[in-house]
């Protein structure tokens, strides 16, 4: 009897704090609002992403069309399961565990339904990162810090969750604010975290040494092969991971997740997402398939790279989807 073999396509996106919490259960009508109406629906401290900016991000997922979408920026369960609904026609189940984010912005999937498996979604939002802040030191004892938002682990099976046939990781490093002056740029806790994040990784690959494994989020800084920032060197030093977008030999300017707008109109290109696969998995990306997809305009062209503020602002979120497809996973 042969074993079932089948292709995933996969996006990982930063939705820029999407939120969609409302006072009463929400119907398809309320998307006939205009911006202030929209905005009422809802009292919750945290406002609602703009009505516009949703659809435009519904119209992009979508268009990929893929099977299972790692989300960062969420406004927890109920802002998933809202979009899923709401926007995608709810050919998804939502699976997302709150984490330890101080802006409420967690990190879930979208595993489209009817798919030949099964899924597991845990958490690692109490693990210890091993690092105290100086002025932490002299406590007696000193805080236990965890990740800002956390490492969700979801485990796609058929029959048995211990023997999954596919394991994904979604993060959401640290980032570079650093508004008490305690540790610059964030760097220190980034990096502790991303340390934690590789054990985390290495840890899953001892005990399923043949299984693919994903590990993929905002990362907050350049986790690239080229110049790489200082605290994602461990991925090279005690991995064998690989970026799907260096795997796929994309150009330079092809890897920008990310655009940032500075002074006199000049904008800089960063890739600060990755997807990044092991050696198991690497072997199952399918060719062609990686890139970073660009929002399209009502005419079904893409928009061109912000080149001020406001034209940043316009788009579905500040960063742009990465999407790949891993071929003939086998499910037992």
């Amino acid at each position: 009897m042969h074993s079932l073999k089948i292709n995933l396509k996969i996006a990982f996106l930063n939705a820029e704090n999407l939120f969609l919490l409302f006072d009463s259960p929400p119907h398809k009508d309320i998307l006939k609002a205009d911006g202030t109406q929209w905005q009422r629906l809802s009292t919750s401290i945290y406002e609602n992403k703009p009505l516009d900016k949703l659809k435009e991000l519904a119209k992009a997922i979508k268009e990929i069309d893929a099977d299972i979408v790692m989300l960062c920026e969420i406004g927890g369960p109920e802002s998933l399961a809202n979009f899923n609904e709401l926007f995608l026609d709810s050919k998804y189940s939502s699976a997302l565990i709150e984490g330890n984010s101080n802006r409420n912005i967690d990190v879930g999937f979208l595993v489209r339904k009817e798919l030949p498996f099964y899924f597991d979604l845990a958490s690692n939002k109490n693990r210890s990162i091993n690092f105290v802040y100086p002025h932490e030191k002299s406590q007696n004892p000193p805080p236990v810090n965890k990740f800002s938002r956390d490492v969700a682990e979801l485990k796609c099976f058929t029959k048995n969750v211990d023997q999954p046939f596919l394991i994904l990781l979604l993060t959401h490093l640290k980032s570079r604010l650093d508004p008490e002056r305690k540790d610059t740029n964030g760097f220190e806790r980034r990096k502790a975290e991303l340390k934690t994040l590789v054990e985390i990784e290495q840890e899953i690959e001892k005990n399923y040494p043949s299984i693919p494994i994903v590990m993929a989020g905002d990362f907050n800084g350049n986790a690239g092969t080229e110049n790489t920032d200082e605290e994602f060197k461990p991925i090279y030093q005690s991995t064998s991971l690989k970026d799907i977008l260096e795997l796929a030999n994309a150009p330079g300017p092809d890897r920008a997740t990310f655009y940032q707008v500075k002074a006199m109109g000049k904008t800089e290109s960063r890739q600060i997402d990755y997807c990044f696969l092991n050696p198991v998995a690497a072997q199952k990306l399918k060719s062609n398939s990686s890139s970073v997809y660009r929002y399209k305009d009502e005419f079904g062209f893409k928009i061109d790279i912000p080149q001020n503020l406001e034209a940043k602002m316009q788009l579905p979120s500040d960063h742009y989807p990465l999407v790949f497809e891993l071929a003939e996973l086998i499910l037992g």
